[in-house]
């Protein structure tokens, strides 16, 4: 019993110097009072169900996901007042701090819960003069007496452009800059934009009104040139640039929310070069997560809270969660807690180092170019093309592939690697050598009957042998199973109710989904 207790103590005494932070929408948290600003369906004792009954739920399954996630410090979105934030506190006695702010013509406002010392509040006004959206809340906190700030947000949806998320980006890049460059600060909420913004919003004119500009990319910096900012580089520049921690994550785990069954990011934790720097309050590398029990998330299914579609109005059932996933990360006042950044993922890389193609999936970017030695070329399709070596990885080369030649190996300088919404790229190269022809390059696809063609370590791999038959762009292997098939030659896809044998199909990944991209009519044949 004794051993029991000095070990329970032990690790309390070894988490002592960490804390975590969590940022959750918990969408649309109204209470039963009419206050004539709520949203029609939340107002109480009407047609939409909204009573003491469906409201009881709304709070217990609230509760019990800001219980499970268990931070020290949760940020809210989409709380309608200070009171429901009161309740919560009283219903979650491991909390003693809480803070809230919101317009008196909006409906909803962002808080915080707090089990660490709130020093003070402020809010940043971001106001449009026809439109009525949410302040930004910046608490300060006190941890083991260091100081730092959280800002919380709650960015306008994209039912309008990008101008708006632009104005919330500026306005708190001001505010942030007027602060020293190495006070600790975190930004988070719900931006209602992607990490990847500048890929996601360039192709819907509506949104993109802002000639290519994105609040979250390029006014809060966490890319520069289009590069995002990375543990390798973020020490290093002169600007006040951000790391967004969707980036500790590989690409198909990058999601907190899912809109027709694609994964989206419009949560965000962002931080500066202050806490990477070992002093005060460093962020703990590759703590970052979303909270995603069965509960919660199951089947490729966000389980939110469940409103019927009546004909005039919508209707609570009285059950679900959010439509959005809670996110966390931890932070600590530890060096040794934070000393990999300098030890291992802030090392200056040798220039042209010798690397695997598995490396480069672990990279979100180069900062020094890599040699690949003896990679061969298994599919080529006029300026793209398809690179694998014997026991390692295949990966696609977008462009400029030109001068490669099917069924040939090569030494190649790595200059640039790119994530196209998941999928990745070699965004620029050199050829150093052509080393020989290989005739057996065949051997290098894989067997579909052999592989789990839904699991994304074989993205990127020439597949064959994969049967099934083709209804609306996807490929049903059986009545239930089916992958999307995807060209962008539309006339080129095989027509509903074919069925099609692919012998060299590209397996791919667009925004959390495998696929298979077809490029010729000799990718496939029409019949098994």
């Amino acid at each position: 019993m004794l051993k029991i207790l000095f070990l329970f103590l032990l690790t309390l005494t070894l988490n002592a110097n960490t804390f975590s932070i969590a940022s959750y929408n918990v969408e649309n948290f109204f209470d039963l009072n009419n206050d004539n600003d709520e949203y029609s369906e939340f107002i109480p004792n009407t047609k939409s169900n909204w009573n003491q009954n469906t409201f009881n739920i709304k709070v217990n399954n609230l509760v019990k996901v800001l219980t499970d996630v268990n931070a020290d410090i949760i940020a809210l979105q989409e709380v309608e007042n200070r009171e429901l934030m009161q309740l919560l506190l009283k219903k979650l006695p491991n909390y003693h701090y809480y803070s809230f702010i919101k317009y008196p013509n909006s409906a909803i406002g962002v808080g915080f819960l707090s089990k660490i010392e709130i020093k003070e509040n402020r809010h940043l006004d971001v106001k449009f003069t026809t439109k009525v959206y949410r302040p930004i809340l910046e608490t300060t906190f006190i941890y083991e007496n260091i100081e730092f700030k959280v800002f919380n947000n709650h960015w306008p949806s994209k039912a309008v452009g990008e101008s708006y998320r632009v104005k919330y980006a500026k306005d708190l890049q001001e505010r942030i800059t007027s602060l020293p460059k190495d006070y600790d600060y975190i930004l988070l909420g719900d931006f209602n934009s992607d990490y990847n913004e500048m890929q996601t919003f360039k192709t819907n004119q509506k949104l993109n009104n802002t000639l290519g500009i994105t609040g979250i990319n390029h006014i809060l910096n966490t890319v520069i040139n289009d590069n995002f900012i990375t543990y390798d580089d973020i020490l290093k520049n002169e600007k006040r640039v951000h790391y967004n921690l969707w980036l500790d994550l590989p690409p198909n785990e990058r999601f907190s929310s899912k809109f027709r069954n694609q994964n989206n990011t419009p949560d965000n934790i962002l931080i500066p070069a202050a806490l990477f720097d070992t002093k005060k309050i460093s962020y703990v590398p590759n703590s970052f997560m979303v909270f995603k029990p069965e509960y919660l998330y199951e089947n490729n299914i966000v389980k939110r809270w469940q409103m019927s579609e009546g004909r005039f109005n919508k209707t609570h059932i009285g059950g679900g969660y959010s439509d959005h996933l809670p996110i966390y990360a931890k932070f600590s006042v530890d060096e040794k807690d934070t000393t990999i950044l300098k030890n291992q993922e802030l090392k200056s890389e040798k220039k042209e180092e010798k690397a695997t193609i598995s490396d480069l999936y672990k990279k979100e970017k180069l900062s020094q170019d890599i040699i690949l030695e003896k990679a061969v070329v298994i599919y080529k399709d006029e300026e793209k093309a398809i690179i694998k070596r014997p026991n390692d990885r295949a990966i696609f080369i977008y462009n400029n592939a030109k001068e490669l030649k099917l069924g040939y190996s090569y030494n190649l300088q790595i200059k640039q690697i790119f994530n196209y919404y998941g999928l990745k790229e070699i965004k620029e190269f050199a050829i150093l050598d052509e080393v020989e022809k290989v005739e057996n390059y065949k051997s290098l696809f894989l067997n579909a009957e052999n592989i789990d063609i839904f699991d994304f370590k074989y993205e990127n791999e020439i597949i064959t042998n994969i049967k099934g038959v083709v209804k609306n762009s996807k490929l049903y292997l059986d009545e239930n199973k089916y992958i999307k098939i995807y060209s962008n030659k539309r006339n080129l896809l095989p027509k509903n109710g074919e069925t099609i044998t692919i012998s060299t199909g590209h397996l791919g990944s667009y925004r959390g989904n495998m696929q298979i991209i077809i490029y010729s009519a000799s990718d496939f044949k029409i019949g098994f």
